[in-house]
């Protein structure tokens, strides 16, 4: 998205600042509304620097951020992934969010930045065709950072307009929910009619970006008022089916590479590729791979999560004859759904001889099952054609061999891609990217909207509209698992008993519906959004989190989890391993307040009109 334009976000900055005295020393070449806004150019430099959206700190769900900055940590609140410190517990979890003062995402700075924008267009030298066009991309970029604001928040201040320091606006009530959304809604159905269907050239924002984010943004909102009976929900859902069909038909191909679509060099030639952040070498580049590649990375999933993932056969771990079973990794990845190994490490053991530098396959073939599976190189500095999503063996930054996995942090010398439960999240991981000690030498792009997610929308919204069929099925969620070696969903399979693990207040098929969004999308930021709108947190939030199934020998000085007593135990010889206390037992877990955020205090005490939300 044009990030080669980086020398103008200065003069961009310096427009919308409010520091009057600093803008009085500038040159008198410097932008200034009148001159800034003149011609279709003028806008077009400006928006540039409107597509910060996607990394805003201000957004839970940050592209280009990782750790516990960035996707991964939106996952984490959900309790889909955990953190490898002893410490590092679900702050939900048990009770330790804390009441803030200021940010916690109320700051209305991006909303102004693109107001002076639209204030502008009526006034510039161009044709209504070109405005509408302009006032399209303001109206979706307001709209997806309002999207985060509802999310958060619920009711907010719903601000189409510059204001000065006099506005009542400043010091008014939060605009009702409903109302801002509806707003969001309309301003998308304009943006959608009106904007160049192409946008401003390769991977901007178009009509097709438009329509991506009305099927996730109307998702989100029919299912809160679904959910939270705030009424008008069909309306949002309709929403989303019909953009996402539109969608299904633009874009018809899901790619069959699943690891692609986070380790490829240039997503513009990956089929179903909405939008995407762009990532160029020595201008604008990431850290996603460095991060899983080195000690830093402290993303794990808990066993309840590494359960979500179906059999090769289709059918949950309780009902498939090809489980395998749990006492070893490598029965635990067998079998499985494909997306599981692309995310997570499977288990492996080189030679007895081999080192951090040079390898050799184990004598025994049992420890090289996946090492056959997911594919090998013996060359060791940046292994693998570029976009190579997976190279075993697998190798931190400066190519030291990562010699077997699980590779436990309490046990092994290795203390990079190393985890204390032993399923290491590893999505964004690649041999091909450049890594160093600088860190943000990655080049990878990474996706912002894609078929896979819209066809999701498509699956949950027409399920909650009850119109959910075997031939919708077919069209959406039956398109995303060839890629995944796991047999088509056949609808009329599910009933109640088909995954007695499941949520019993989920529709057995809504569950299965779900599942699929999880798996596919794990790691991408929107389990925090998901279990909230759904109303289900404290299913997810409240497990007591622990990992693999080992004996004391291999844990070394890490604890087992006594299942009786859920308390670690270090007499036992061997049990699942140990991360954290049960919340539950501990007197802790969710707290329905924790579905909206606090209004900092700050906020309430400048404008005491805000009110505060609930619990809070």
């Amino acid at each position: 998205m044009k990030k080669y334009i980086l020398i103008l976000i200065f003069a961009v900055a310096t427009l919308v600042s409010c520091n009057d005295s600093f803008l009085e020393k500038l040159p008198v070449e410097t932008l200034t509304e009148g001159t800034a806004f003149s011609s279709y150019n003028n806008f077009q430099t400006f928006a540039w620097s409107l597509y910060g959206v996607f990394d805003n700190g201000n957004i839970l769900r940050k592209i280009g951020v990782i750790g516990d900055g960035g996707l991964n940590v939106s996952d984490y609140y959900a309790g889909y992934l955990a953190w490898k410190g002893t410490s590092q517990y679900n702050p939900y979890a048990f009770q330790t969010i804390a009441n803030v003062a200021s940010g916690n995402g109320w700051d209305f700075t991006y909303v102004r930045s693109v107001n002076i924008m639209l204030a502008n267009i009526d006034k510039a030298n161009m044709t209504n065709a070109e405005k509408a066009h302009w006032r399209s991309v303001g109206y979706f970029f307001r709209a997806y950072y309002y999207s985060e604001l509802i999310a958060r928040f619920g009711d907010v201040p719903w601000i189409n307009k510059v204001l000065s320091d006099t506005d009542p606006e400043v010091y008014g009530e939060r605009t009702p929910r409903k109302a801002v959304a509806d707003s969001v809604l309309a301003n998308l159905q304009y943006a959608e009619q009106n904007i160049k269907a192409a946008g401003d050239g390769k991977n901007t924002i178009n009509q097709n970006t438009v329509r991506a984010l009305i099927s996730r943004f109307s998702l989100f909102e029919g299912t809160w008022r679904k959910y939270f009976a705030l009424g008008d929900h069909a309306k949002y859902l309709t929403e989303c089916v019909r953009a996402s069909e539109l969608l299904m038909t633009a874009y018809p191909t899901v790619n069959n590479d699943f690891g692609a679509m986070f380790t490829s060099p240039d997503l513009g030639v990956i089929p179903g590729v909405i939008l995407y952040k762009e990532y160029v070498a020595n201008v604008i580049m990431n850290m996603y791979s460095h991060y899983e590649r080195t000690s830093s990375g402290i993303s794990e999933l808990p066993q309840s999560t590494v359960d979500m993932y179906l059999c090769q056969d289709g059918k949950p771990i309780t009902g498939s004859s090809q489980f395998a079973g749990y006492k070893t990794p490598y029965a635990t990845f067998r079998n499985r759904d494909m997306r599981m190994l692309q995310t997570i490490v499977p288990p492996y053991q080189l030679s007895a001889n081999s080192s951090s530098s040079t390898w050799d396959f184990p004598a025994d073939p049992t420890y090289r099952e996946y090492l056959d599976l997911m594919g090998t190189t013996k060359v060791i500095a940046n292994p693998g054609e570029a976009g190579k999503n997976k190279v075993f063996p697998l190798m931190n930054w400066s190519a030291s061999i990562v010699l077997s996995f699980p590779n436990l942090s309490t046990k092994s010398s290795q203390q990079f891609l190393s985890c204390r439960g032993g399923y290491y999240l590893y999505k964004n991981y690649n041999a091909w990217d450049l890594c160093s000690n600088l860190g943000s030498t990655n080049t990878a792009d990474k996706p912002i909207f894609k078929i896979e997610e819209i066809l999701l929308n498509e699956a949950e919204a027409q399920f909650e509209l009850g119109q959910f069929s075997q031939g919708i099925a077919d069209r959406t969620i039956n398109k995303l698992r060839p890629r995944a070696k796991v047999a088509n969903m056949v609808v009329a399979n599910i009933d109640a008993n088909f995954d007695p693990n499941r949520d019993p207040s989920v529709s057995p098929v809504l569950w299965e519906i779900r599942r699929e969004r999880i798996v596919e999308l794990l790691g991408e930021g929107f389990g925090f959004y998901d279990v909230r709108r759904w109303k289900v947190a404290p299913w997810f939030v409240n497990k007591q989190q622990h990992g693999m199934w080992a004996t004391k020998t291999q844990v070394g000085t890490g604890t087992l989890l006594n299942m009786t007593t859920k308390l670690s135990d270090p007499s036992l010889t061997e049990s699942y391993i140990y991360l954290f206390n049960d919340p539950i037992k501990d007197g802790k877990g969710w707290l329905d307040k924790y579905y909206l955020y606090q209004i900092p205090t700050n906020a309430i005490q400048l404008n005491p009109k805000l009110a505060q939300n609930p619990g809070w």
